[in-house]
């Protein structure tokens, strides 16, 4: 047998896992978002948290390093991998353990989909206060892994604020249980918080407790053209003002963005309000869908020329109302017309958003002519999504780009990874841009829980 054979059966003694895969069984099966997703060339699927901690413990004795994976849909190369690690794959810890109905809180296992625990929550009238557009593929502990946000950010938090306890499994094999099922808790350090958005640097998340809310009610979405983000932001903050009603999303789209969108889902010219040089997309939720299209209807009519509304829609049909969802989501479509398109994730505070679109549209030509960037996000918490109408560029350029694009955002209170994380694609950046003392300190904190550098190395921190 070769080492990796050997390594294998080894791997197929020490525990009773729900796979081991070497390389002949990986090339066969789908990376995820990121090709580098499944460079090693071994990977293995625990059945519990004891059968993390034993994994775990493998690879520390013999000091080979793990890259935990969840559903594999990070943008940012947190989860990508190169020969010689190993994969710790959470697909198997996809439970629903609990979901308490009455302190409204869900205990999960960290392989477990946005999509089932939503579905789970909502056949009791609850909710996980939280959506993602991978909400099918995207699992629990990646979410924690990466704080991440989405489009309800603005109203119920990042996931951050979703997450009242985790257990997660330490470098050295050993188990961190803060398993808490209540909000209030002031007991000292709030250590559960140092593995939000650590991508799997300091342990590995295996269960969490999350908060559920109760259903927001029936919806009805809207399409509404404006001048600028700050026309947009005084719909949205009428629209957070309402009484009996409930704002569940407001994402902001410019101009170059949503023509490339429709051209490249086939959306017949008139179908929808495309011409603006901004689109405000509202979802707003009431106790029936007719109330709800009835409040986004006399909102906007009553306000239509003091936010200088160019057009709208509020949409007639469940049919509309996901074309309307689909300019929006599936930004895959951006990949589909470059190779690898240069693709960024800040945040920004909202006075400054129209500021600092106009600066980086008019610096980017410095870069290059051609350059017009796709812009949209999530409005009302500040999250700029923002693709570069090209290729991939050398690394020389992919530098300047960020730098561009990041430019100032601290200064002013914002932040150049918004809900991506930084995994290995934005590491450079972090330390170009990110304040030196906290880098220091994350330094300090990954030489204390992983001074073998087994744990998704490379990866956030230096």
């Amino acid at each position: 047998m070769d080492g990796q054979d050997d390594l294998l059966a080894e791997l197929r003694r020490t525990a009773g896992y729900a796979a081991v895969w070497g390389s002949d069984e990986l090339k066969n099966r789908d990376p995820g978002f990121d090709d580098r997703n499944f460079k090693a060339a071994t990977l293995v699927r625990p059945a519990d948290t004891e059968g993390v901690a034993t994994l775990v413990r493998f690879c520390a004795r013999r000091g080979i390093e793990l890259v935990p994976q969840g559903g594999r849909t990070g943008l940012a190369g947190g989860a990508a991998t190169t020969a010689g690690q190993i994969i710790c794959d959470l697909g198997a810890m996809n439970r629903i353990e609990e979901i308490d109905t009455l302190a409204r809180v869900a205990i999960v296992q960290a392989g477990t989909p946005l999509a089932a625990l939503q579905e789970a929550a909502g056949a009791h009238g609850l909710e996980p206060g939280i959506d993602l557009a991978a909400r099918g593929s995207c699992t629990i502990g990646g979410m924690i892994s990466t704080n991440a946000g989405g489009i309800m950010a603005f109203r119920n938090g990042t996931m951050r604020h979703r997450l009242l306890g985790l257990e997660a499994v330490l470098p050295d094999g050993r188990v961190f249980r803060d398993l808490t099922r209540v909000l209030k808790t002031s007991a000292g350090y709030d250590l559960k918080h140092l593995f939000v958005g650590a991508e799997g640097t300091l342990g590995i998340v295996t269960r969490a407790a999350i908060r559920l809310d109760p259903v927001g009610g029936a919806t009805a979405t809207a399409l509404v053209g404006v001048g600028d983000a700050a026309s947009a932001q005084r719909i949205v903050r009428h629209f957070l003002g309402m009484t009996g009603t409930s704002l569940r999303a407001a994402e902001i789209m410019w101009r170059d963005f949503t023509l490339a969108m429709s051209r490249m889902l086939g959306l017949e010219p008139g179908t929808l309000p495309l011409d603006a040089p901004c689109l405000l997309l509202l979802e707003l939720a009431a106790d029936t869908a007719g109330q709800a299209a009835a409040a986004l209807e006399q909102g906007l009519s009553g306000m239509w020329e003091a936010a200088g509304i160019a057009d709208g829609l509020v949409a007639g049909s469940l049919a509309q109302a996901r074309a309307i969802w689909r300019l929006r989501e599936e930004t895959e479509q951006i990949e589909r017309m470059h190779d690898h398109p240069p693709s960024f994730d800040v945040s920004v505070p909202g006075g400054a958003i129209d500021a600092y679109v106009a600066r980086i549209t008019e610096d980017l030509k410095g870069i290059d002519a051609d350059y017009a960037p796709y812009v949209f996000g999530h409005l009302a918490d500040g999250n700029l999504h923002i693709s570069i109408n090209a290729d991939s560029p050398p690394r020389e350029r992919y530098r300047a780009i960020e730098d561009v694009l990041y430019a100032g955002l601290r200064e002013i209170g914002g932040s150049f990874s918004a809900e991506h994380g930084v995994g290995l694609d934005k590491r450079d950046a972090c330390e170009r841009h990110a304040d030196p003392v906290k880098q220091e300190l994350a330094r300090a904190v990954k030489a204390l829980l992983d001074p073998e550098n087994l744990m998704n190395p490379g990866k956030v921190v230096r």
